[in-house]
């Protein structure tokens, strides 16, 4: 088998080097052939000592050699090691994406290389001269319209409101005597006829109130008429 000659300089490191011996041998990288590309590494970098800086391969190599020897070892049965290729591997795939992604940028270089950009120019807009002469009352009159449009956009006041909308105080303990009232003509009403539909919604929500807080206190209680089908509203008496 003729011998493949590689010249270091084209390799930018041990790393690329033995990235490329294991794609021309089309292997998988988690599962090298050791032996294999242990010795073609070694003969990529015989001579090596032409070069000047020459020590990140001597390292690549002593690794690979001391994988190899691992690699060669019988081992015990009942033990279960690590497969020593496995460090090497993470680091040829991290290497992988690094050299994939430098070529893309690459790319990206060589598009804008070409390229011309114009330099920006400042333009000047001249100014024209204002010679009109305003009166006083012009002046006053723009302030004022200033003003105005300031004081539309700001938020009303709360007091603003006074007068336009109000709020209706309505007491429970008037409605706790409005319901006595009413249970003291007849014992029992519907629940329906303690709301007249002339109060408004303040006035109904203290009656229910009201009720509700008689209920709690054994004044009066609340039934369904299965008659009427309704609920219904009695006093309790002493």
């Amino acid at each position: 088998m003729e011998k493949v000659l590689y010249k270091l300089e084209n390799f930018e490191g041990p790393l690329d080097l033995l990235l490329h011996l294991i794609t021309k041998n089309k292997v998988n990288i988690y599962d090298i052939p050791i032996v294999e590309i242990t010795d073609q590494y070694l003969d990529a970098i015989a001579g090596i000592e032409e070069l000047d800086d020459t020590s990140e391969f001597l390292v690549l190599a002593a690794q690979l050699l001391y994988i190899k020897s691992k690699m060669l070892l019988p081992k015990p049965e009942e033990e279960e090691e690590e497969d020593p290729r496995e460090d090497l591997a993470r680091r040829l795939i991290e290497y992988k994406k690094y050299k994939e992604a430098s070529l893309e940028l690459r790319k990206s270089e060589f598009f804008s290389r070409d390229m011309c950009f114009k330099d920006t120019e400042k333009i000047d807009f001249p100014i024209p001269p204002y010679n009109r002469q305003h009166e006083t009352i012009e002046l006053i009159n723009a302030f004022n319209s200033i003003m105005q449009r300031r004081r539309r956009r700001e938020k009303p006041k709360k007091k603003a409101f006074f007068g336009i909308v109000g709020r209706e105080k309505v007491s429970v303990e008037e409605m706790v005597e409005k319901v006595c009232k009413i249970l003291a003509q007849k014992r029992k009403v519907n629940f329906k006829s303690m709301f007249d539909k002339k109060e408004s919604k303040p006035e109904k929500i203290a009656t229910f109130l009201a009720v509700l807080e008689m209920i709690k206190l054994n004044k009066i209680a609340a039934d369904y008429d299965y008659q009427k089908k309704d609920y219904v509203i009695s006093a309790i008496r002493p």
